[in-house]
């Protein structure tokens, strides 16, 4: 509070004549000028204005405006989590002239969730990669200032994963997801819905949403005639715009042929083609089995079936008298045989699963190394000038020719992998003229490539 002192005098009246003094006029602008309402005040002036608000609501009002524009601007890594992975020596020493056949989800660490990875996720798992393995940091630390490979390969990941399209088409071949991994209709019909549902959540990643509308769940073992309907109903309709662009045969760009260019973009269509319409047969194929052991589709049949029946003998009830039942003894049999029946069909699925993911590990690692062994024989073939003579350019045809019948040589070797790396070890010990003809031996007892290597 304020102190109040006394002062031990007082001040003189004003003489009589004094007159206060009053305001002094302004000058006259010396031109004519206009005068426009600009800048922050005045549009904070208006808004407030036009909205009603008062000095403090505005202020929150526009507070709350610049958190939110910060907010989306933000890219949120710190909020994303995603596996730390192991980096494989083989992922490390890829060579980025072959990014077409890297796996573009492990290389930038995210081959646990692949086409469920988000942008933001991808975003901060390219963030991470690139700290670890940028050249720059390699160097300073191995003294090797080429040490850029994988690196390379890390921004063709990020290059093809963050474009819309191209992800699509890497989705669409994706190696890291089998298609072929599905139930064999075989296992106890308790297992239907929880054996079933992943194929279907696997498959929809690839619906055209806005012609099929959103996927319908599989249910359970209680949904409604309608819902099990619907759900086939979608799936025999479904419109997938699963692509395989990315297997394409690239276009030798040095090539000024264009029959060569011609002939190579009409055998990439054709091929786009065929492998479309191999998988739309395969989508069919899955569905026509989960249709046909669904235990659902089943009890919705039998009890058309009894409903038909009861019509059908309606009012024959008691003609021939009643039927007698099954005994206690009976029932108590029954009982039990079906209980063992469960038992060995629980236990014949398990011995089943457990031989289906030993299969499906060794399947990958032949593939694996199917896969090095062929990387070997093709770098052989071009090595040789695809066995043209030398000093000679070999034309684009006998190039095909020499590759689909590599292709088609490990494709006829893919259950015997110790051929192809007999085959290979063979034929890095031969000369040119040999190699070609060890080729030739193996695709004539296969049967295939007739003439490639002749």
């Amino acid at each position: 509070m304020a102190a109040v002192v006394d002062l031990p005098f007082s001040l003189p009246s004003a003489p009589s004549g004094h007159k206060a003094a009053g305001p002094s006029s302004l000058s006259k602008p010396t031109a004519d000028t206009t005068l426009l309402p600009v800048g922050p005040s005045y549009i904070a002036h208006t808004r407030r204005q036009l909205r009603q608000l008062s000095f403090e609501d505005d202020d929150q009002a526009e507070k709350e405006r610049l958190d939110a524009l910060k907010a989306a601007n933000s890219t949120g890594e710190e909020d994303v989590e995603i596996p730390d992975e192991e980096e494989t020596q083989d992922l490390l020493d890829r060579d980025p002239k072959e990014w077409k056949s890297q796996d573009h989800y492990a290389v930038l660490g995210l081959s646990s969730l692949r086409y469920k990875a988000n942008l933001a996720q991808i975003k901060t798992a390219h963030r991470r990669k690139v700290l670890r393995h940028h050249p720059d940091k390699k160097a300073g630390a191995s003294g090797m200032v080429n040490d850029d490979a994988f690196f390379k390969c890390i921004s063709k990941a990020y290059d093809v994963l963050t474009h819309p399209e191209r992800r699509r088409q890497f989705d669409s071949v994706d190696e890291g997801i089998d298609d072929e991994d599905t139930p064999t209709g075989k296992e106890p019909e308790s297992k239907f819905i929880d054996l079933w549902t992943p194929v279907f959540e696997r498959e929809v990643r690839f619906s055209e949403e806005s012609k099929n509308g959103p996927a319908p769940p599989l249910g359970n073992m209680s949904s409604a005639k309608e819902d099990v309907n619907a759900f086939y109903d979608f799936w025999y309709n479904f419109d997938s715009w699963r692509s395989f662009e990315y297997l394409d045969k690239e276009i030798n760009e040095g090539s000024d042929n264009r029959d060569d260019k011609r002939y190579t973009e009409k055998k990439n269509r054709n091929d786009r083609a065929r492998r479309k319409k191999e998988d739309n047969a395969r989508l069919r194929s899955i569905v026509d089995k989960a249709l046909s052991v669904d235990p659902r589709i089943k009890k919705f049949k039998a009890e058309e079936k009894a409903a038909r029946e009861a019509k059908k003998n309606k009012g024959k009830a008691g003609a021939n008298g009643a039927t007698a039942g099954p005994s206690a003894e009976e029932k108590k049999k029954q009982e039990e045989e079906e209980k063992r029946k469960k038992e060995e069909a629980a236990k014949k699925e398990e011995e089943e699963k457990a031989s289906r993911a030993d299969a499906k590990k060794a399947r990958e690692a032949a593939k694996k190394n199917v896969k090095k062994h062929k990387k070997v024989l093709r770098e052989l073939i071009t090595n040789n000038n695809y066995f043209e003579p030398a000093g000679t350019t070999p034309s684009v045809q006998v190039i095909e020719a020499k590759l689909n019948g590599l292709d088609a040589i490990c494709t006829a070797l893919a259950d015997e992998p110790e051929k192809i790396e007999a085959l290979r070890e063979s034929c890095q010990k031969a000369p040119a003229d040999k190699i070609q003809a060890e080729l030739a031996q193996v695709a004539g007892e296969k049967g295939v490539a007739a003439g490639a290597f002749a």
